[in-house]
């Protein structure tokens, strides 16, 4: 009985590479990639245009405060015109508005953000912020500018 040696394993005489085959899928990598950046930028970019009432805001030393939910913005520009979110409103309809502006948020968990203007009148300011706090809205905020490190 003879054994029979060879290279080719069985299989033939020699052993043919297998053709590479045209790749049909896309490559989606880079996609992915420009999207995580756009989402990125999406997500720096929506705060800052939340509001479109210009005010110089005052500055201070305070830190930032944190919140659940989104907050009502109350603006009050230089002449003491009062606006919410960028809606300009009377005094008189100040609670309405904001109470419309809020949804169904309880007024003891919504968060109301006042931004003044560092020249508005100060009794502008307090009028406001007291009648906010008089109709049951406990949460409220002052908004400043971080001051400058001297």
């Amino acid at each position: 009985m003879a054994m029979g040696g060879g290279a080719g394993g069985g299989r033939g005489r020699g052993r043919r590479r297998a053709r590479r085959r045209p790749l049909s899928e896309i490559n989606v990598t880079p996609l992915v990639d420009v999207m995580l950046v756009l989402l990125i930028i999406f997500m720096i970019s929506a705060p800052l245009l939340t509001v479109g009432v210009p005010v110089e805001l005052p500055q201070t030393e305070a830190s930032a405060v944190e919140t659940d939910q989104p907050p009502v913005t109350v603006s009050i520009d230089q002449d003491g015109a009062i606006f919410v979110a960028r809606d300009e409103t009377a005094y008189d309809a100040l609670i309405e508005r904001v109470t419309d502006a809020a949804g169904a948020t309880e007024k003891a968990e919504l968060s109301i953000f006042v931004r003044a203007d560092g020249r508005a009148p100060y009794q502008a300011v307090a009028r406001v912020m007291a009648r906010l706090s008089a109709a049951g809205f406990t949460k409220l905020n002052l908004i400043t500018d971080t001051a400058p490190d001297a």
